[in-house]
């Protein structure tokens, strides 16, 4: 029975990605993003726009929800997902949960498997010191990042967001991530909670 609704699974899932077209997506070549356009927007900072910056990033995660602020007013708010296991902190690498807390953007990433992310500033001091305490790693290079390549087209985002499917970062569409690019600075802070 586990195998036949394995195979089912597979056989679907391999007939969204042929469908989705993901081959003609000038933007991937293979199984990659491909990144020289986000590099040269990073090499010539031109990876932000002034007018469209916000200050804050608050994650509600039994809301699913990612609200962006600017002066303290929501200026607009973008449905995530989660890490497989999203109840709860993360308490070491592998547990598939995603932190909560007060954390900043450390820097942006131009990423070959999730087009480009925004790099969180996980595990803090005291999150290595519980894990210690635990004799575990508190794990690492949690992100916001954006789609994997067989939905760079987008087609596949209403799939995407209907579940929590990362190993603890929080996953917004493609575009939303372009939003998300040009509006953030390194040193924004991001509470999750």
């Amino acid at each position: 029975m586990f195998l036949n609704h394995s195979i089912i699974l597979l056989f679907i899932f391999s007939s969204f990605i042929f469908l989705s077209g993901c081959g003609k997506n000038p933007e991937v070549e293979g199984n990659r993003y491909t990144l020289d356009e986000c590099k040269k927007e990073l090499l010539d900072a031109e990876d932000y726009v002034e007018g469209e910056g916000i200050d804050l990033i608050i994650v509600e995660k039994k809301e699913r929800k990612m609200y962006l602020y600017k002066d303290n007013k929501v200026q607009s708010s973008i449905p995530v997902s989660l890490g497989k296991n999203p109840v709860g902190n993360k308490e070491q690498q592998g547990d598939n949960k995603t932190p909560e807390g007060t954390f900043w953007i450390q820097r942006k990433l131009c990423s070959p498997k999730y087009y480009r992310s925004l790099c969180i500033s996980y595990p803090r001091p005291e999150d290595v010191k519980k894990a210690r305490a635990k004799g575990v790693s508190p794990g690492g290079d949690i992100t916001i990042h954006a789609q994997p390549t067989w939905n760079a087209d987008g087609k596949g985002d209403s799939y995407t967001l209907s579940r929590n499917w990362t190993e603890g970062c929080v996953a917004v569409t493609n575009s939303a991530m372009k939003q998300l690019w040009y509006a953030v600075r390194e040193g924004v802070p991001i509470i999750i909670r």
